[in-house]
């Protein structure tokens, strides 16, 4: 998002990202450190499933209000929506499909651009697996086969929650430059 910003400049870019949040959100880029520092670690030992998604959706709540208060006059972006998030809580054992289907009620994109990444990439990007948290890896270690198995499960989930929404998906890019220029090529076309 950060690369697209200079890229898209008469867009309206939205993301729970902390370069991407507005000072006065705060709350949001606070409520993600604490996530990462407090909440995964003890996900399912000190905190369930459900207080998991209790915490995350905040950050749905905040992308939807984004959303809902965009200029119309400018095209926007919004990073995941609620698409992400949902996915993952599905693959943490969050069974409420009420609150499922409150976020599936909201606004939906005129386009989803998924950016197809390989686990391999995925893996490097995360340090080889030593900056992984428990939302990026299945079983009880964070090794290679289980976080592999988890980006396979969560792209299935992830195209099944957009499967019916105008979708390209773009294939993995050899850097975030062209990988943003790529998604430009897309939004502009």
């Amino acid at each position: 998002m950060g690369r697209l910003a200079p890229l898209l400049p008469e867009w309206q870019l939205i993301s729970v990202d902390s370069t991407l949040v507005a000072p006065q959100h705060a709350l949001i880029t606070r409520l993600r450190k604490d996530l990462q520092d407090y909440l995964l670690p003890g996900l399912g030992t000190v905190y369930s499933p459900d207080f998991l998604a209790s915490v995350l959706q905040t950050a749905v709540v905040h992308l939807r209000d984004q959303v809902l208060a965009r200029d119309p006059r400018a095209p926007m972006l919004v990073d995941s929506y609620y698409y992400k998030i949902l996915a993952k809580c599905r693959m943490a054992g969050v069974q409420d499909s009420r609150i499922y289907s409150w976020w599936r009620s909201f606004p939906q994109p005129d386009q989803v651009v998924f950016l197809d990444v390989s686990a391999e990439s995925a893996w490097r990007r995360r340090g080889d697996g030593a900056q992984l948290n428990v939302l990026e890896y299945d079983g009880a270690t964070a090794d290679w086969e289980g976080f592999e198995r988890y980006q396979k499960n969560l792209r299935k989930l992830l195209l099944e929650e957009v499967g019916e929404l105008p979708l390209t998906i773009l294939r993995e890019q050899p850097d975030a430059d062209r990988a943003a220029d790529a998604v430009r090529k897309v939004l502009t076309a």
